[in-house]
């Protein structure tokens, strides 16, 4: 080892302490790498789940890069004692321009220990609204959805936010605690419909097709009122009654999970059209222009 160590020496000009020093560096990042890649084989050949390996090697990185840190941080520490008053005196500069990277760090350990959202989620942060499928030290990696697309399906797009936009913007989280969302079918009948069998018709629909839901969704709120304060008293579908300018407004309200917001929509408009078509009394509304004569349609 002195020998080597000698002749980077005579190759880089270091002086023989500091190529010494140099050359333990790049052992023990070998060894580490090594470690890793032979950890990373047995980890895959070993799991099949995708969400435990991304898990297993989220952690053996971790692990990685703090063992290289401890590693390099015994190698040179003798001679970083020497640039201590150096670095005390260029901190506070080092932090003004390193400002951003800081509160991505800052961002990271306060997802780390707190937990606002995981990979897997479906949060909301600022603008950006989409599934976590990574969180770094310095950026979260979410896959968009909603935007230019309905019914909050996926854009294809991954968006990469800075951890600090945690601290700067507000937080919406789809699936933590209460994996359910409510969602509303509006339906427009005209003033000529038969509103009360509609809503007889829709309230069937709805109980038909979400209410099975109910039972996980109280299930839930239950586990979830040990946290947050969380209650609903009513989660069985319900139709509200409304009168606009051109119909009768028949809102259905119902929980669906929200990736299948699309899916939900999509079964309750076909039940809905295939319900209505078999009604003589019951028309959709649309824009329409009328022309009333008080003398013979007015009350006497």
């Amino acid at each position: 080892m002195q020998e080597l160590a000698q002749l980077i020496a005579d190759i880089t000009g270091l002086t023989p302490a500091t190529a010494m020093q140099v050359f333990a560096t790049l052992v023990v990042v070998f060894i580490i790498f090594a470690a890793r890649f032979i950890t990373l084989l047995i980890v895959r050949k070993n799991i099949d789940d995708i969400k435990r390996l991304y898990g297993w090697r989220r952690a053996i990185n971790y692990l990685t890069s703090l063992l290289i840190i401890l590693a390099i941080g015994r190698v040179w520490f003798p001679a970083l004692q020497e640039l201590g008053v150096f670095l005390g005196l260029a901190s506070a500069g080092i932090a003004i321009a390193m400002r951003d990277p800081l509160m991505c760090i800052a961002g990271w350990v306060y997802i780390m220990i707190r937990r606002p959202y995981i990979v897997g989620d479906r949060i909301e942060l600022g603008d950006t609204r989409g599934d976590v499928i990574n969180i770094r030290i310095f950026q979260t990696y979410i896959m968009e959805c909603g935007n230019w697309i309905d019914g909050d399906q996926s854009t294809g797009r991954i968006v990469l936010i800075p951890n600090s936009a945690i601290f700067m913007n507000s937080l919406g989280n789809y699936t933590h605690g209460f994996e359910y969302i409510w969602d509303e079918l509006n339906v427009r009948i005209s003033f000529e419909s038969d509103w009360r069998r509609a809503k007889e018709i829709l309230t069937e629909i709805a109980n038909t097709h979400a209410a099975p839901l109910c039972e996980d969704a109280q299930r839930q709120i239950r586990q979830a009122a040990s946290q947050h304060m969380i209650f609903f008293q009513k989660l069985t579908p319900i139709v509200y009654t409304s009168v606009k300018d051109w119909g009768v407004q028949l809102t259905v309200r119902y929980l669906t999970p929200p990736r299948q917001r699309r899916g939900s929509s999509q079964r309750l408009w076909e039940a809905v059209l295939e319900s209505f078509g078999k009604e003589p009394n019951i028309n959709f509304a649309y824009p329409t222009q009328r022309f009333y004569t008080h003398a013979t349609e007015g009350k006497p």
